[in-house]
């Protein structure tokens, strides 16, 4: 999940300037440490957030040069293993995003070959292995036989001190290349050199290329010369900013009716062909099934519940045990939904499911992404770049595009006035959300109640609530609460309660907890409500709801004190399994 940059040009460009300011728009993939290498043999790097240090070191310009923010694999946070890794001489430097699953083999043979490791990661084996290849062979020779040898996944960037050729391999973990007339930018995402170009090529898997200023060469795994032609893109230019808003998150909670209004446009307009062709796709496979992971898989669990509405059967399964638990034929149409569409265990389901002949379909926020070119067809849902590691203004666009999905095919819906209630939910329960999350951010535990379509929502917000404040949280169905839940409620015990239209059996179960002590809170489109909200149907009810919920685990991390858009230990795009 680390974010990686190689930069090689015919003229010189800053260290700070360029090299780590790309590297900043990466930091969303890991921010345990960072560092950075010139050709000249310049190397820093550090444990810590690369936004912390960067005013503090020292400028400089180079031609060539890599960079890497890391999320901890294998290694704990500590500057020794932050990337990058050199080798004993100190000639080579590699930055390295993904698992060698094999690194003890190359470990121990290395080691008799009288290589002296400084880390404790799997990544440093590949500096010291090229420096071992490149005594008597060429780097064309070296990224072959590496490629042959290593078991896991990688993106690598390699630089030689002295030379302004990058080498650069790729399996499974993302990587692409940003073209411009005198310069080549390497990165995990394209969100890195945005702002300089809208040309790229993307590595598949086992490909390897060796870049220069003015050009570059790709290779298969055998080491034979293979043709890869630049796509244009369109993504964000700009680098975003908080504005007046003290946290990414806050600003992309209030964002969220305004992309969902953009992607309502698009579904009309430049999408409205493909979002047809996804019903057609649906109508004329015998078995749907959704791949997502975590707040993606929340969406999918409403696309479920949208689709069986509309008589068509479908599933949803966490991406990480889809081979344990999905059938999958050629009858079977799996969906990937995916905020960056490079999460590995998604990535991973879609391989499966291909080899099986099932047809493959995403939904997907950033374009040209692993996920969207493995698919047949691919809805964008133009919800922006995400800074924030924990997803909303994602979530809500997913949910909307799923909810167009189902309209396709028969649910009765009403879109375009969605927008305008999540942005009146938003601003009608702002107080609220803030003096309730006064009184719920000491207390360690939250309960959120669902059933139905607002089930998935209480999941939502319980996953907000622990990836920002760190209390636990739980969103579970009320119908559950007998066989076991109710023993953890205790007297003063918080219990959010959605009860749309206040449906019987839900308020059955809010009596339940109350009667046991609870503190409830209620959100309902009816009133009365701790948080009311505007007037919905049932399948229009998630996506209105949600933003409230996730402004109130906004304000409980707040009031906490906590890292709200880094949450510890966590990562925006995760690229390994």
């Amino acid at each position: 999940m680390c974010g990686i940059i190689g930069m090689t040009s015919n003229q010189p460009f800053g260290v700070k300037r360029d090299l780590l300011e790309a590297l900043r728009r990466l930091e969303y993939r890991g921010y345990d440490s960072f560092g950075f290498a010139t050709m000249e043999g310049r190397l820093v790097k550090m444990k810590g957030h690369i936004s912390d240090f960067i005013s503090g070191i020292e400028e400089g310009q180079t031609i060539c040069a890599i960079a890497h923010t890391r999320w901890a694999t294998h290694g704990g946070v500590s500057d020794k293993n932050a990337h990058p890794h050199r080798d004993c001489s100190g000639t080579i430097y590699v930055a390295h995003n993904g698992i060698i699953e094999n690194y003890m083999d190359f470990r121990e043979e290395l080691a008799k070959k009288g290589h002296t490791f400084l880390s404790e990661t799997d990544s440093e084996i590949i500096a010291h292995f090229f420096e071992e290849k490149l005594k008597g062979k060429s780097m064309r020779e070296a990224c072959r036989e590496f490629i042959r040898k290593a078991e896991g996944t990688f993106a690598i960037v390699v630089l030689r001190k002295g030379n302004e050729e990058i080498a650069a391999l790729k399996r499974d973990s993302p990587l692409t290349l940003g073209i411009l007339p005198q310069e080549k930018i390497l990165a995990s995402d394209l969100y890195a050199f945005s702002t300089t170009t809208d040309r790229a090529i993307f590595f598949e898997d086992d490909e390897f290329a060796l870049i220069t200023p003015e050009s570059y060469k790709f290779f298969n795994k055998s080491g034979r010369a293979i043709k890869k032609t630049p796509h244009k893109f369109i993504w964000t230019q700009k680098t975003e900013e908080k504005k007046n808003f003290p946290h990414f998150m806050l600003k992309e909670i209030w964002e969220e009716p305004a992309v969902g209004h953009r992607l309502l446009l698009s579904l009309a307009g430049e999408q409205k062909e493909k979002l047809s062709s996804l019903a057609s796709l649906v109508k004329n496979h015998k078995r749907i099934i959704f791949a997502a992971c975590g707040t993606a898989y929340f969406a999918t669990l409403l696309g479920v519940f949208y689709l069986n509405k509309c008589g068509i059967e479908s599933h949803t399964l966490i991406a990480s045990e889809f081979s344990h638990y999905a059938f999958v034929d050629r009858k079977t149409l799996v969906i990937a939904v995916s905020q960056s569409g490079e999460t590995m265990d998604v990535i991973q389901a879609l391989k499966y499911a291909r080899e099986r002949g099932a047809t493959i379909a995403s939904i997907v926020n950033v374009p040209h992404s692993s996920v969207q070119r493995i698919s047949k067809l691919s809805l964008e849902i133009l919800a922006g770049q995400e800074i924030c590691v924990a997803s909303t203004k994602a979530f809500t666009n997913q949910t909307l595009t799923l909810l167009a999905l189902a309209r396709q095919l028969g649910l009765k819906c009403s879109l375009s006035s969605l927008p305008a209630k999540m942005k009146k939910a938003l601003k009608d329960n702002e107080n609220t959300t803030k003096s309730l999350a006064r009184e719920l951010f000491p207390i360690n535990d939250t309960y959120i109640l669902g059933r139905g379509a607002s089930y998935p929502v209480a999941r939502e917000i319980a996953h907000k609530i622990k990836e920002t404040s760190y209390n636990h949280a739980e969103g579970m169905m009320g119908g559950e609460l007998k066989h076991c839940e109710l023993a953890l409620i205790s007297q003063g015990t918080p219990v959010i309660s959605l009860v749309p239209d206040w449906d019987h059996d839900m308020v059955s179960n809010t009596k339940e907890v109350e009667a046991r002590g609870a503190r409830v809170i209620t959100l309902s489109n009816k009133p009365p409500a701790d948080f009311l909200v505007p007037e919905c149907t049932e399948s229009e009810f998630p996506l209105i709801a949600t933003p409230v919920g996730h402004l109130l685990a906004y304000w409980m991390a707040n009031y906490k004190g906590c890292e709200i858009d880094k949450p510890r230990n966590l990562a925006k795009s995760v690229t390994v399994k």
